[in-house]
């Protein structure tokens, strides 16, 4: 028997678990206490699912969190570095991997392969260097579906949604620093996060060019290039 009251997750573990589909066989890396998995099981988007460690103490978490909910028959804590937990029979079509930066992410799709082994969908939520997770994305035949931004706590945080292609995907820097589907909504998040960038990088020129210190034309030719962007978001 499972809990009646499924466990609660926080918005942005709640943006991540709306892209799961239904029915889907889950491996979520980096699970920790698999809230996200035994939620889906819980309210019935899912009958199973990995939880995906790669140290022992997030592991036994991870374990003690599916007794807890009595979902050991449909969730599997395993020991793995990144995608090495998945086995062919477990037959996984979506990828969760959240709370990392954007370069481990990219490492542990680099290692995993995912589009040769047949992983149809990736959720992935990088909390820095989310352009890296989309060049990334579109060299290895996975096209950007969805995308979504939520503020928790003072931070910002967005969920890149992907699904295998026939094709890679080049998208242009403005969609790889500000995601093609984010730069359309401009939702209120996504105008609040560029426009503290935006002011952050003018209040760095301005010292920069009063406290000038050895060469920084570098320096200040990469904040002005970025701020410029900025702007072109906002038209």
């Amino acid at each position: 028997m499972t809990n009646l009251q499924p466990v609660h997750l926080t918005k942005r573990l709640t943006a991540i678990a709306q892209q799961v589909p239904q029915g889907s066989r889950l491996a979520d890396i980096g699970s920790d206490h698999a809230l996200v998995p035994v939620h889906l099981v819980q309210t019935g988007q899912i009958q199973f699912a990995i939880a995906g460690e790669v140290i022992p103490g997030p592991l036994s978490r991870a374990k003690q969190a599916i007794e807890a909910a009595g979902l050991t028959q449909q969730i599997q804590p395993r020991l793995a570095n990144g995608l090495a937990a998945i086995r062919p029979a477990d037959q996984v079509d979506t990828v969760v991997i959240a709370g990392m930066g954007g370069q481990l992410i990219c490492d542990i799709l680099t290692a995993g392969q995912p589009h040769e082994t047949g992983i149809q969908r990736l959720i992935l939520e990088p909390n820095i260097q989310e352009d890296l997770v989309r060049q990334w994305l579109g060299a290895h035949r996975y096209q950007i579906k969805a995308e979504t931004i939520v503020a928790e706590e003072q931070h910002v945080y967005e969920i890149i949604v992907a699904e295998l292609a026939e094709q890679a995907i080049q998208y242009s820097p403005q969609a790889l620093k500000f995601g093609p589907y984010l730069m359309q909504e401009k939702s209120p998040v996504f105008r609040a996060k560029w426009r503290h960038r935006y002011d952050t990088n003018e209040k760095i020129m301005a010292n920069l060019r009063h406290n000038a210190r050895g060469d920084q034309s570098q320096k200040l030719a990469a904040l002005t290039v970025e701020n410029k962007m900025i702007q072109g978001v906002w038209q």
